[in-house]
């Protein structure tokens, strides 16, 4: 039986799409008979016709290649866009580098583990990028005998 008119009508009434009014397929006698927007109103209180819900989008998939990427897939060279210093900016790169550094000096320092005057040469080093890490510069201070135990 077509109900197309009442379909129209009542996803009007709803404010919806046609394809999401859903009519009652024992009903579709008393849903035939109704002409007007008050009698689509009447049926909608009745239960007769109903809104469907809408559609929603998974999350699911998302979700699972979030969780690749924490475990480090999904991060190789075909999968990276930019350039290396626009993924982590050269000067971020600078920061995690020489905080460390400096932080380390002055620790040894305060602790007087190295002289002022060592502790000014290698700050200065620091700052020219003589080190790539806490441990290369540990490495350095034994080799010329600067750390004292």
């Amino acid at each position: 039986m077509d109900v197309s008119t009442q379909r129209r009508i009542a996803a009007a009434v709803l404010d919806c799409g046609i394809d999401r009014v859903w009519v009652d397929p024992e009903n579709l006698e008393k849903v035939k008979m109704a002409i007007t927007k008050d009698d689509i109103r009447l049926l909608i209180n009745d239960g007769i016709i109903v809104k469907k819900q809408e559609k929603g989008i998974s999350s699911a998939r998302k979700k699972e290649v979030q969780e690749q990427k924490r475990k480090g897939k999904r991060k190789g060279p075909g999968s990276r866009r930019g350039a290396k210093g626009a993924r982590t900016p050269k000067k971020e790169k600078w920061m995690n580098t020489i905080r460390p550094l400096r932080t380390l000096l002055k620790e040894l320092r305060e602790n007087e583990k190295i002289e002022r005057s060592s502790y000014r040469k290698l700050y200065r080093m620091a700052k020219g990028g003589a080190f790539r890490s806490r441990n290369h510069m540990k490495l350095y201070m034994k080799e010329h005998g600067i750390l004292a135990e």
